[in-house]
């Protein structure tokens, strides 16, 4: 898949230097925006649905936003920690497109790195490690606005060292678009710019210059489910974002991601997420 820099625009939640004893225990965390690790001292452990990794010093660590997780800590355990979120206004999630390593070793660089990024940034460190205490709307609103307000130069060098930082991951990503074929990519990225809108399986068909039972099976065949399936999936993790970080109601959102029916984008989020719009609000706000 093609990916052009000027894509990439990762804003700064929260960074710093963490120094745990054996009180990094912190259960079922899911989180708006992504998370980057840089481990210094000791180990921990962390609990995804597949099993439990264990973090090493002198390793980088990624966790996509929404991946639910464990902390496990049983013993000193030093790190730099990373808060990168996307900003979900932009035309490409491109977080989301591509499948990240969770661990790669590393060398001295990084390290510098999170230091200088730690330097020009004091004030985005987090006071305590207890995710409820920084992972809800407001705390996530004050740190976008203490992003903007940095001074410029900062924002310049912030943002650069991020990239290095992520340049490292992109090595060995993969693309989540796990196709050969360029007009179901085409397709996929259509999809995504176009999230708010209804998006007809015309269009797409036209697009792909296909027959509509062709495009569907060929869709099917390098997806893993039907363009609607995938349009739907992918409106509903747009829906769980805004709910988490925007003040609008649930009927806005569903309307602002072109579900006419109310009742059935109520009835397709609980399908999808096991839990209403609204209890979903209330359980990570």
């Amino acid at each position: 898949m093609s990916l052009q820099v000027d894509q990439l625009h990762p804003l700064v939640l929260n960074v710093g230097l963490a120094i745990q004893d054996a009180d990094w225990n912190w259960k079922n965390v899911s989180s708006p925006f992504s998370r980057l690790y840089y481990v210094t001292e000791g180990e921990a452990k962390i609990q995804f649905a597949d099993g439990i990794y264990t973090l090493h010093p002198n390793h980088l660590y990624f966790i996509p936003a929404f991946t639910r997780h464990t902390y496990i800590c049983n013993s000193r355990f030093v790190h730099y920690y990373l808060h990168i979120y996307d900003d979900h206004k932009s035309d490409e999630d491109w977080l989301e497109l591509w499948d990240f390593p969770f661990e790669i070793p590393t060398g001295k660089w990084e390290l510098q790195l999170f230091e200088r990024l730690c330097e020009i940034n004091p004030h985005m460190s987090l006071q305590k490690s207890d995710p409820s205490t920084y992972d809800n709307n407001p705390t996530l609103m004050k740190s976008l606005m203490k992003n903007r307000q940095r001074a410029f130069c900062d924002k310049v060098e912030s943002r650069g060292i991020v990239l290095q930082l992520l340049a490292r991951l992109f090595k060995q990503a993969k693309s989540k678009i796990e196709t050969k074929d360029n007009r179901i990519v085409k397709a996929v990225l259509y999809i995504h710019r176009h999230i708010g809108e209804t998006i007809s399986l015309n269009t797409l068909v036209e697009n792909a210059c296909l027959s509509k039972d062709h495009f569907i099976r060929l869709f099917k065949s390098e997806m893993n489910m039907t363009p609607l399936q995938y349009i739907n999936q992918k409106k509903i993790e747009k829906a769980q974002l805004l709910l988490i970080t925007e003040a609008l109601s649930v009927k806005e959102i569903s309307f602002r991601l072109a579900f006419d029916d109310y009742s059935y984008f109520n009835r397709l989020f609980k399908k999808l997420t096991g839990m209403t719009p609204q209890e979903y609000r209330h359980t990570y706000r």
